[in-house]
């Protein structure tokens, strides 16, 4: 039996998690020998294109920009997914998953799965075109949908409260790689050193793009806090948008009195070494989070966590780090104290409680597995030639 080919639809290639999880999914299913798939990038390329290409996966760029405009492309899109005769089309998140659903149309031949990742949508902060195609996409879900892949519960939950499809709705969380992400003690060394810090400096990180739903502003109104009684630590930021030209940030990062406390990376093709080089790993977000692929990261480099309390975030902490309300600098703030303060020994003991859960229950062989079954499930159902 062959392999069925995927055609995967997404918005763009930037370093998002969506886009890290295709890559990582796709990955996978070469190293499995399963190389037939396909992407079409809807907006265009970014950082993720080169090494989706280089697993020998064609990528088209169809450069449908965002808005009404896109739909005046919109026959592009449609000649793309009928040029790549798929057995099955995957879209992930809200834009591509409205745009395949409208252009592969009612019962839709092939067969067709979405993909959600937000969870809460923040009416005041959330783009309003993001919240009216999310919701356009609960009205469409009843009809072009075969499946729909959410990351978490929270997000299945947050959906079929909108009106999304529960019959058709699972979840698939995300994968990590523990090969990749891993405990290196020479990283923590090697990171030092470039900061010209000592080994005992305390490093707390937040791996994030700089955007509302991250919530930099609390997390730096945590670090002032922290630093109080830490004035060694040092905060660690990298992300899309986290560098001295964001004014908005530096202006943050000024007002908490943070200085050369905080190093701004931008972002890193080196994010496992950073993070393996933390004390603590921070996930501030303030809503929306489905399954941060940062914090699955941070414990699978056995590094405690701090995380908010938003989307599946308290269950994949557990016992290896602490959680706490979002938009609350004082309870970040004191949670990343607490954990600063205890015993190498002990941050050690809780990192690698993150790591067992992070390969018992999410590793990318295991999480690809289960994509492969969907896919393979569905096309058995409508009876499509394999």
């Amino acid at each position: 039996m062959r392999a069925l080919k995927v055609l995967h639809i997404i918005t763009g290639l930037d370093g998002g998690g969506a886009e890290m999880m295709l890559l990582k999914l796709l990955a996978q299913f070469h190293d499995d020998g399963e190389p037939e798939g396909e992407v079409l990038c809807l907006s265009g390329g970014g950082q993720v294109e080169a090494p989706i290409a280089a697993l020998n996966v064609s990528v088209t760029n169809l450069g449908m920009s965002p808005g009404l405009g896109a739909f005046l492309k919109y026959p592009r899109l449609k000649g793309a997914i009928a040029a790549a005769k798929p057995d099955i089309v995957q879209t992930w998140m809200y834009h591509a998953n409205l745009m395949g659903g409208l252009a592969l149309g009612w019962r839709s031949n092939p067969p067709l799965v979405w993909g959600l990742r937000q969870s809460n949508l923040d009416r005041s902060r959330s783009k309003k075109r993001t919240i009216l195609v999310a919701h356009a996409g609960a009205w469409l879900s009843r009809r072009v949908t075969d499946r729909i892949v959410c990351v978490s519960g929270s997000v299945r939950d947050v959906h079929v409260a909108m009106g999304y499809d529960a019959a058709k709705s699972i979840v698939i969380p995300n994968g990590f790689d523990s090969d990749q992400f891993w405990p290196d003690p020479a990283a923590r060394d090697e990171v030092r050193a470039e900061f010209g810090v000592s080994e005992n400096t305390p490093l707390v990180g937040l791996v994030a793009r700089f955007d509302p739903q991250k919530d930099h502003g609390t997390f730096l109104g945590a670090a002032r806090l922290v630093r109080e009684k830490h004035p060694d630590a040092v905060f660690v930021l990298c992300g899309e948008g986290i560098d001295g030209t964001n004014q908005a940030l530096v202006h943050m990062i000024r007002n908490a009195g943070l200085g050369e406390n905080a190093r701004l990376l931008g972002r890193r093709k080196d994010i496992a070494r950073i993070t393996a080089s933390l004390d603590v790993a921070v996930s501030s977000s303030a809503f929306g989070e489905g399954f941060s692929n940062a914090l699955g990261e941070a414990l699978s480099c056995g590094i405690p966590v701090v995380a908010t309390d938003v989307g599946d975030s308290r269950s994949m902490v557990g016992d290896a780090g602490l959680v706490v309300p979002p938009e609350n600098s004082p309870a970040l703030g004191a949670a990343i104290g607490e954990l600063i303060a205890l015993e190498p020994e002990a941050r050690r003991r809780l990192g690698a409680l993150g790591r067992e859960c992070m390969s018992r229950n999410y590793g990318i062989a295991g999480i690809a597995a289960r994509y492969r079954c969907l896919y393979e499930e569905i096309v058995a159902d409508r009876g499509a030639p394999r």
